[in-house]
């Protein structure tokens, strides 16, 4: 029993000596925080942005119609050349009208013939009344004979004015300055009144927006409207709306957008745009924050152990053009790290 013990002191003594001679471990440094631009996730609210499908067009378009039957002449300008208000852009002749102003004037000739010999039977009558040899009553007779005849003169010239003056509406005038967007009737067609041979741009070009009548009373003029497909040169890719026709159409709302840089020669060409018609809460980020490889959006998530992750993530355009919005791959609260110096 004591031989027992003996040895058990022996080997706690060992044991003790051993622990003595070991060195004491430093304690563990904390993990250093990867370097880049850290931000805090938290909801921000934006405008509800709606893609909506758009035209670039002008405020108006004016229309260069025809005033008088007959043959196209002349057509003098092409799609695409630019017009200035009141410019001849065309010509209709008529051959009847000719014939017309000949028998007008013929008539006029004819009156004014008529109305010298009045005027000369009148002095002659008056002559012979003076000298006693006609009665009061055969003066009175010419003198209505001399008003009649300059009546019918007056009626002639009118007439043979109204004659010139349709003659002269065979030719078309631009109706406004701006482009030609149409002019696709070809010289020697027989036209009609009223019949378009020419259209023209005219007031600003303006991006022209349709939204189902659900939205109409959510829009509003002055809201943001973006371009979600930029390729147009030289066109800034936000602009506001400008105009909110009244009017609904088979179940759709027009308005206009105003851009700066756009221009009349993109007239007729469909884009696709994005228009604010409300509010919400969504998850907003500069663009740095966000990487895109090989077709894969993804963005930096510092952990709490300060281990960092790419997480692939999917992204939508918002109103202000340097910022996203992430849709899903993070939460409220996560932390981003964005590589480089602050912006």
């Amino acid at each position: 029993m004591r031989k027992l013990q003996s040895t058990g002191l022996v080997l706690a003594a060992l044991l003790a000596l051993g622990a003595c001679g070991e060195k004491s471990a430093p304690p563990a440094a904390p993990a250093a925080a990867p370097a880049g631009t850290q931000l805090k996730l938290g909801l921000a609210t934006v405008a509800d942005m709606k893609a909506v499908g758009a035209e670039v067009t002008t405020r108006d378009q004016a229309e260069a119609r025809v005033r008088i039957p007959g043959t196209l002449a002349s057509l003098d300008v092409r799609a695409g050349d630019t017009v200035t208000k009141g410019q001849h852009i065309a010509s209709v002749v008529d051959a009847r009208l000719g014939y017309e102003t000949s028998a007008a004037s013929a008539q006029l000739a004819a009156a004014e013939a008529e109305a010298a010999r009045a005027r000369a039977e009148l002095v002659r009558i008056d002559d012979l009344y003076r000298n006693k040899v006609y009665a009061k009553a055969r003066l009175d007779t010419a003198v209505a004979g001399a008003r009649a005849a300059d009546a019918r003169v007056a009626a002639a010239r009118a007439q043979a004015g109204a004659s010139a003056s349709i003659a002269s509406q065979g030719a078309v005038l631009a109706p406004a300055s701006g482009r030609v967007l149409r002019a696709d009737v070809p010289a020697g067609s027989v036209v009609a009144p009223g019949m378009s041979v020419a259209t023209i741009t005219a007031g600003p070009p303006v991006v022209r927006l349709e939204l189902p009548e659900s939205l109409a009373g959510q829009l509003r003029t002055g809201a943001p409207v973006t371009l979600t497909d930029s390729d147009l040169p030289n066109v800034s890719r936000t602009g506001h709306v400008v105009q909110v026709y009244p009017a609904i159409n088979a179940g759709r709302v027009t308005a206009d957008a105003q851009f700066s840089g756009l221009s009349e020669r993109f007239v007729g060409r469909r884009v696709n745009a994005s228009i604010a018609v409300g509010e919400r809460q969504a998850l907003v980020v500069p663009r740095r924050f966000v990487e895109t490889r090989f077709g894969i959006d993804y963005v930096t998530v510092l952990g709490a152990d300060k281990q960092v992750s790419a997480v692939p993530v999917q992204t939508a355009a918002v109103a202000d053009t340097a910022m996203v919005e992430l849709l899903s791959g993070v939460a409220p609260g996560d932390t981003l790290i964005a590589k480089g110096p602050a912006k």
